[in-house]
């Protein structure tokens, strides 16, 4: 299945869609080292001898003449800082608003299905007049924003249009809020998903259950033990039960055996154990494993705990804000993750290599999808899209 990948970035969510089992025609991204990341890799991308188009530049400067009618999906993350919490919040105001360009793909394209994903503040109240404009655009690629009209008068004419019934939609939009660590991913990362199918498909579809708990991890830490066993911690090295979680954990030892069918969230421990310490030992072998001095905690930005997922990796509108990048080791001090081991949270491959400095890969990594979570989510796609074709 064919598909073109918007607002690459470093390719996370492009890796995952491949890894579902769909096929890139194009790949759009602006930014000469993330375009660099993905040549670099470009093993992830060619399967089966099939090759791409990598354009480098502004989507809305890419022609779609060519793929009109010929892709099975058009996927992406348009750029998040104008909803980003971390960001200046201006949204629709601001020029870095990629939502327009991605509708503008979908209407010129009429693909039979489509992914995009944004961060969480794009359910904010002070946007939710817009992300319904952006909902009923995606609904109605088709019924475009008149010369000189402003968007608050496109979204009153699309509202009519839907409220009134007189046309049905183009687009069956779904949108949902997921969390990476429900699905396997060792950091706890929000993000918005909005997928739609092109109504003529009747294709009948909702997002994948998550397949990951923190429930599951709290027994694997504090009623079995299991987690601690597993990574050959012994009980005397083994932290407090702490107080603010004494009475979730009570409850959960009265569960019954095997009510909890989900796996345990993955951790920081979980992700990168394995790698050696960068600040004692630098790996020549182990790509992008490189250590960064200088980490600080401050208020607000205290670091990862190890037996946690991480928190959220940002990439910042002035560089990396080093707290939400740190990790926190056993004895309390902190160190910046290296570019490996925030490429292990967002759950790319280990021979996934990163174009750039380190603030600059970490920007990469920072802006992606994970790769995990593209995958869950591109996955049942691909599988209703495979069964409404036969």
């Amino acid at each position: 299945m064919s598909s073109i990948e918007l607002f690459a970035g470093a390719g996370g969510l492009a890796i995952g869609m491949v890894n579902a089992g769909f096929q890139h025609s194009a790949v759009v991204e602006w930014n000469e080292d993330a375009c660099q990341t993905i040549r670099e890799n470009i093993d992830h991308y060619e399967t089966g001898g099939s090759s791409f188009d990598l354009y480098m530049g502004d989507v809305r400067d890419f022609d779609f003449g060519p793929y009109a009618g010929q892709v099975e999906v058009v996927s992406g993350g348009p750029p998040c800082q104008p909803f980003s919490l971390g960001g200046k919040h201006q949204g629709f105001l601001d020029e870095r608003d990629m939502f327009p360009a991605a509708v503008g793909a979908v209407n010129q394209t009429m693909p039979k299905a489509f992914i995009f994903e944004n961060v969480k503040g794009l359910l904010r109240q002070s946007f939710s007049s817009y992300f319904e404009y952006i909902y009923l655009q995606l609904s109605y690629p088709e019924i475009t924003r008149l010369p000189g009209e402003a968007w608050d008068a496109h979204l009153a004419r699309l509202e009519n249009i839907h409220s009134s019934g007189r046309a049905k939609p183009t687009y069956n939009v779904l949108f949902r809020l997921l969390n990476a660590a429900d699905y396997g991913v060792p950091q706890k990362r929000e993000r918005v998903f909005l997928v739609g199918f092109r109504s003529d498909l009747e294709i009948q579809w909702s997002f994948p259950e998550p397949t990951h708990s923190e429930d599951s991890l709290l027994i694997s830490k504090w009623v079995t033990g299991e987690y601690w066993d597993r990574h050959k911690i012994a009980k005397a090295a083994r932290p407090e039960l702490p107080p603010r979680l004494r009475s979730r954990v009570a409850r959960l030892e009265f569960l019954a055996p095997g009510i909890n069918t989900k796996l345990p969230w993955m951790t920081v421990r979980d992700a990168i154990s394995d790698l050696p310490d960068p600040e004692k030992c630098a790996s020549p072998v182990i790509p992008n494993h490189v250590f960064s001095p200088g980490a600080r905690a401050y208020k607000g930005h205290t670091g990862s705990p190890y037996d946690e997922p991480s928190k959220t990796l940002k990439a910042g509108a002035h560089g990396v804000p080093g707290g939400e990048n740190m990790l926190v080791r056993d004895d309390g001090t902190v160190r910046y993750f290296t570019v490996r081991e925030a490429a292990r949270l967002q759950t790319f491959p280990d021979d996934y290599v990163f174009h750039g400095a380190w603030s600059e890969a970490m920007r990469q990594l920072g802006n992606a999808v994970p790769v995990r979570l593209a995958e869950a989510v591109a996955g049942s796609v691909a599988t209703s899209l495979h069964v409404a074709s036969n």
